[in-house]
């Protein structure tokens, strides 16, 4: 396990890494007004236990913000790395898996506001190439409102060799690319599904499109060009979660 430790800043970063027992956060510094705040929020549960607080004027913490340009809201921590989960682990003991694969996907703002949302309708994990995960970004952090602290990122060396690994245990994988003929809500998305996501401006890489049993996309306007990656997942992964919810 990787025991470096790294910043994060904002009010749902803050709390959410406090909330979660799997978390080691070692420091955190407040305003007197946030602290306060984290009181009114877990009234039945002290969050402060055991961690060592430390309290900051607003322009003290400006410090740890100001070169990503972020709101800290009184709210700064310094916290460890979770465990990383294992997909070849993961995938053993669950059924009808669906999980996100980003494929060269880099824009930290953009992978943060996807965890939230993949958190937010019950994805069960995130594909990420080692490489181009920001692990450590306050701005990631930030984006996904503490919800990082809720989801499965799942970090490998190579998406194709995954990808190839996971259609052999009966995972289909649906490609998302705007030039496709089939709408996404045309498929009946039953059992084991690996929705797998490009980058913006660049789509999917070629040599991974290969990987795709399907090639789906999300029909909008045609005087619109494409959505922001982020938007696009959020409104597949509440399809998904509005039709497991019917069958439910």
């Amino acid at each position: 396990m990787n025991k470096s430790s790294f910043f994060i800043v904002g009010q749902h970063a803050v709390i959410e890494a406090l909330k979660n027992p799997k978390r080691k956060v070692l420091r955190v510094f407040l305003t007197e007004e946030s602290k306060k705040n984290i009181h009114r929020k877990s009234p039945t549960k002290n969050l402060l236990n055991d961690v060592k607080v430390y309290f900051k004027t607003k322009k003290e913490l400006d410090k740890y913000s100001t070169k990503e340009n972020l709101l800290h809201q009184g709210y700064v921590a310094e916290i460890e790395h979770l465990e990383k989960p294992i997909l070849k682990e993961f995938i053993k003991e669950k059924d009808n898996i669906t999980l996100v694969c980003l494929d060269g996907v880099t824009d930290p703002r953009n992978i943060g506001a996807l965890i939230r949302s993949a958190a937010s309708f019950n994805i069960d994990g995130i594909i990420i190439k080692e490489r181009h995960y920001p692990s450590e970004s306050k701005l990631m952090y930030k984006a996904s409102s503490g919800a990082i602290e809720y989801i499965n990122i799942f970090e490998v060396s190579n998406i194709n060799s995954t990808l190839k690994n996971l259609k052999e245990k009966n995972f289909w994988v649906y490609g998302f690319d705007g030039d496709s003929d089939k709408d996404f809500t045309k498929t009946d998305w039953k059992g084991n599904n690996i929705l797998l996501f490009g980058s913006e401006g660049f789509g999917m890489h070629q040599h991974t499109s290969k990987y795709a049993d399907f090639l789906v996309k999300i029909d909008i306007d045609n005087k619109v060009e494409s959505l922001n990656i982020s938007n696009s997942a959020a409104i597949v992964f509440h399809h998904l979660s509005y039709l497991k919810k019917r069958v439910d």
